[in-house]
C-alpha cells in the first residue's frame, strides 16, 4: 500500500535524499574557453544580452499585468467591496472585521486599495481606529493569495512545484499564525492601538507627498489600457449616494473645480450656515454657502473611454487578458532563467543569495534578507509583485525556502512603509488617523516577525510550508483545495459563525480548535515520542483510510478527471449530432461517476470493517 499522507501532518520525516536540497544547475553549453573563434564569443555575448533584455521585458509585462489584474478585480467586485465596508455594525465584530479584510482584498487583489478604503472611512469618522485594526490584519492575509496562485503555474514539474508552492505558502502561514496570536492579544489589550496612538501624539508629523517609484515606469502602459476612479469605492464605503451610480472607469482626467460663495435657498433657518448669514424674504430663507462646480477639461486617453460596456464586462475582459499575459510572462521568465542561470553564473548567484555570513555573524544574514525584501518591495510598491517574482526563483532552485522566508517578511514590512508614506500625503485634519492605521499595519508585521523569526525553533511557517509542499508534490490537486479552503471556505465559515453570535462561535469553533490541536500534538508524538502514547494512538490506522490518507481521495480525483476527459472527447464527437445524443453522452458519464464513487465507498467500508475485525481477533 502507498504511504499515507495525514491531512494534519505537515512535518515530514527526513528522507535519505532531502527533496529540499537545491538542485545543481549544470551548464550544458560550451564553456567560454572552448569557443573556437572571436565570432563565437561575440555571438554568445549578444545572445546573453538579448536574453537579459527579454527577461527585463517579460518582467515589466509581468508587473504591468499584475496592475491590470488588480484593476480588473476592482471593476468586477469594487462596488461590492464598498458595500461590505459600509455596514458598520458588522465591522464591530473583530472576527467579522478580519474576514471582511481578507475577502475585500481578495476581491480587489490589492491590499493598498482595501487599506485606502479603511483609511478613508476612519478619516471621515465612519469607523474608529480600534475597529479598523482587525480589517488591516485581514488585508495582510488577503494579499498573500497572489503568489500562491503564481506557484500553481509551475505544477508541470513535481520537484519545481514542491519548492515553488512551499516558497509561496510560507508567506500564508506567517500571516495566519500572526493573526492567530495577535488578534486575540489586540482584542484583550489593544496594544497596537495604544502604542501607535502614543507615537502619533509624541511627534509633530507634517503631511508630505508619497513618492512614485516603479509607477513612473509602469503607468504609461497601464494607464493607456485602463484608468480607474478610486474615489467611487471610497464614496460607496462612506455612504455617498451619488457614488453608487458612477462608473469606476475614469472618463475625465483633467477637471477644474470652481468654488463660489453664493446666496442659496434653504428649507429653514436651522439649515443656514450660521445665524449671521441667514435672512428671510417672504416665504423663502436664504443663506451664504460655498457652492462647488466641476468643469470637465480633458478626456482620458485609455482604451475603454466611452465604450458602451458595463464595469463588469470591462472587468471580465481585463481579467481574462491579464491572467493570460501573467501566466505567459511567468512561464517565459522561468524558461529564460533556466537557460541563463547555468554553470558559473548559477553558482555565483546561489552562493550570494543562500550563503550565510561566517560564524559568529551567521544570524545577521536573515535580517539583511529582511531589509532587502523591504527595500525591493518599497521600490516596486507592492508586496504581491515582489513575492510573486521570487516564487519562480524558489521553484527552479535559485533561492532556498529558508532564504525566501525572510525575504517575504521584508516584503510585509516594505508594503507598510509605502502605506505610511501614502498616509503622510493626507490632509492635515485627517493625517493623524490615516498615519495611525498605517503604523498599526507596520507594528503588526514587526510583532509577527518577533514571534516567528528570531529563534530558529519558532520558524514554524517554514516547516509547515515544507510539509504542505511535500503533500502537493504528491497530490497536486490538493493545492487547489488548499487555496479554496484557506482563502474562501475558512474565512466565510468564521464570518458566518461570528455573525451567528458568540455562543455559536464558541460552541462550534472551540471544539474544532481543540480537536485540531489534539490531533497535531498526537501527530508530533507519533513521530518523536511514540512510547508516550497508548498502543491505539501510535498510528492513525484505527481510522478509516479516507480519514487519515489522501490516497483514496486521489483515486477519486483521478477517476473523475479521467471520466471528465472522456466525457469531453465524447461530447466533441457528438458536436455534429443532435441534443439527444449529447444528453445521452452526459448521462452515461454521470452514471460512471456515481458507479465509481459507490464502488470507492464500499471498498473503504469493507477495508475498515476487515481492519477492525483483524485487530479485534488479534
Amino acid at each position: 500500500m502507498a504511504a499515507a499522507h495525514s491531512t494534519v501532518a505537515l512535518i515530514e520525516e527526513e528522507a535519505s535524499e532531502d527533496p529540499w536540497d537545491l538542485p545543481e544547475l549544470k551548464d550544458s553549453g560550451t564553456p567560454w574557453s572552448g569557443e573556437q573563434n572571436t565570432g563565437g564569443k561575440v555571438l554568445r555575448v549578444l545572445v546573453s544580452v538579448g536574453k537579459l533584455l527579454l527577461l527585463l521585458c517579460f518582467l515589466y509585462m509581468f508587473i504591468c499585468s499584475l496592475d491590470i489584474l488588480s484593476s480588473a478585480f476592482q471593476l468586477v467586485g469594487g462596488k461590492a467591496a464598498g458595500d461590505i465596508f459600509q455596514d458598520n455594525s458588522v465591522l464591530a465584530n473583530p472576527l467579522a472585521g478580519l474576514v471582511i479584510g481578507v475577502l475585500v482584498t481578495l476581491l480587489v487583489q490589492s491590499s493598498s486599495t482595501s487599506s485606502s478604503i479603511v483609511v478613508s472611512m476612519v478619516s471621515s469618522g465612519l469607523l474608529t481606529v480600534q475597529l479598523a485594526v482587525p480589517i488591516i490584519m485581514g488585508t495582510n492575509i488577503g494579499t498573500s493569495v497572489t503568489n500562491t496562485l503564481v506557484a500553481m503555474t509551475q505544477a508541470g514539474d513535481r520537484s519545481t512545484f514542491r519548492r515553488a508552492f512551499a516558497g509561496a505558502t510560507v508567506h500564508d502561514f506567517f500571516n495566519w499564525l500572526s493573526v492567530l496570536v495577535l488578534l486575540p492579544l489586540e482584542v484583550a489589550t489593544g496594544y497596537l492601538y495604544i502604542i501607535t496612538k502614543l507615537i502619533i501624539d509624541s511627534f509633530n508629523i507634517q503631511s508630505g507627498e508619497a513618492p512614485a517609484l516603479l509607477n513612473v515606469i509602469t503607468d504609461p502602459l497601464t494607464e493607456a489600457i485602463i484608468q480607474l476612479d478610486q474615489s467611487v469605492i471610497s464614496g460607496i464605503a462612506t455612504g455617498d449616494p451619488e457614488a453608487r451610480n458612477r462608473s469606476l472607469i475614469k472618463t475625465w482626467c483633467k477637471t477644474f473645480t470652481n468654488t463660489t460663495l453664493m446666496n442659496v435657498t434653504v428649507p429653514g433657518p436651522e439649515n443656514c450656515t450660521s445665524p449671521s448669514l441667514c435672512w428671510e424674504d417672504g416665504n423663502l430663507t436664504y443663506t451664504l454657502k460655498n457652492v462647488s462646480e466641476t468643469y470637465n477639461i480633458e478626456k482620458c486617453k485609455h482604451l475603454f473611454v466611452g465604450v458602451a460596456l458595463s464595469d463588469l464586462a470591462v472587468g471580465l475582459i481585463l481579467l481574462a487578458l491579464s491572467l493570460l499575459v501573467l501566466c505567459s510572462c511567468l512561464i517565459l521568465i522561468v524558461k529564460l532563467l533556466n537557460s541563463m542561470l547555468r554553470g558559473q553564473v548559477a553558482m555565483v548567484i546561489k552562493k550570494i543569495l543562500n550563503t550565510d555570513f561566517p560564524f559568529p555573524f551567521g544570524w545577521v544574514t536573515g535580517y539583511i534578507a529582511i531589509l532587502v525584501g523591504a527595500g525591493m518591495t518599497f521600490i516596486v510598491q507592492s508586496s504581491s509583485v515582489f513575492t510573486s517574482a521570487i516564487t519562480p526563483l524558489v521553484g527552479i532552485g535559485v533561492i532556498s525556502i529558508e532564504r525566501a522566508y525572510p525575504l517575504s517578511l521584508g516584503a510585509n514590512i516594505g508594503t507598510t512603509t509605502t502605506a505610511i508614506l501614502a498616509a503622510m500625503a493626507s490632509p492635515g485634519e485627517t493625517l493623524g488617523n490615516a498615519l495611525q492605521i498605517a503604523l498599526v499595519h507596520f507594528l503588526f508585521n514587526i510583532s509577527g516577525i518577533i514571534l516567528w523569526y528570531p529563534i530558529p525553533f519558532t520558524r514554524i511557517p517554514i516547516r509547515l510550508a515544507k510539509g504542505l509542499g511535500n503533500i502537493t508534490a504528491s497530490y497536486r490537486w490538493f493545492a487547489g483545495v488548499y487555496i479554496l479552503a484557506c482563502f474562501f471556505v475558512l474565512p466565510l465559515g468564521i464570518f458566518a459563525l461570528s455573525m451567528a453570535g458568540w455562543e455559536a462561535l464558541v460552541g462550534v469553533g472551540v471544539p474544532l480548535v481543540v480537536l485540531l490541536v489534539v490531533a497535531a500534538v498526537i501527530n508530533v508524538l507519533q513521530r518523536r515520542r511514540p512510547g508516550w502514547l497508548p498502543a491505539l494512538l501510535r498510528s492513525w490506522d484505527f481510522l478509516p483510510l479516507w480519514a487519515h490518507s489522501l490516497e483514496p481521495w486521489d483515486r477519486v480525483v483521478t477517476v473523475l478527471a479521467a471520466k471528465c476527459c472522456c466525457c469531453c472527447k465524447c461530447c466533441q464527437k457528438c458536436s455534429n449530432c443532435n441534443g439527444t445524443v449529447a444528453t445521452k453522452c452526459f448521462w452515461s458519464s454521470l452514471k460512471l461517476h456515481v458507479s465509481h464513487g459507490f464502488q470507492w465507498f464500499v471498498l473503504n467500508v469493507h477495508y475498515s470493517v476487515t481492519n477492525t475485525s483483524s485487530e479485534t481477533s488479534f
